[in-house]
């Protein structure tokens, strides 16, 4: 089975002149999930992990479920004032200024192995963020991984420290 065969491009999405990739025919069929739910877990291997990070929020659908295959807990980064505990926040660049991203202060115990999951690489901002929110946690991040990434666009660049894997390349 092609997982890429269930990503369809949208033209001029969310902005005229973007290409997005939209998943939710992945989404939408079992078998087309749980083959890409297997992949994924292929990409990680036999690596020790507690803790799957999920970025909001189409990172969300498959780091549940790899925290469940892998028998982890799993921690949602969020756009701030959506967790309901006290937080933390890294700032990080887009390309029209600067957002930010929470997680939970309690989340991750020093030393924890973490897997961080996103449905797509693009710039790597986020991802970056994301890293900084784990270790500042304490949190050891045993990989990086995406459904897709958008190689064109040099986000693996800013995540050089790390391994980084995607099921997907365009």
């Amino acid at each position: 089975m092609k997982i890429e065969n269930y990503i369809r491009d949208i033209q001029d999405f969310p902005k005229e002149g973007i290409g997005f990739k939209d998943i939710t025919p992945l989404l939408n069929d079992a078998l087309a999930m749980e083959e890409a739910t297997k992949q994924l877990l292929d990409l990680v291997g036999n690596k020790k992990v507690d803790r799957v990070v999920g970025m909001e929020s189409r990172g969300f659908f498959f780091a549940t479920l790899l925290a469940k295959e892998l028998h982890a807990g799993f921690v949602p980064v969020r756009k701030p004032g959506k967790l309901p505990f006290d937080t933390l926040a890294q700032e990080y660049q887009l390309e029209y200024g600067m957002d930010v991203l929470e997680i939970h202060a309690d989340a991750i115990k020093p030393g924890e192995k973490v897997l961080i999951h996103d449905d797509v690489l693009a710039t790597g901002g986020t991802a970056e963020a994301v890293c900084k929110l784990v270790e500042r946690l304490g949190g050891e991040i045993v990989q990086v991984n995406f459904l897709m990434e958008l190689s064109f666009l040099h986000g693996r660049d800013k995540l050089a420290s790390y391994e980084v894997k995607s099921l997907l390349t365009y």
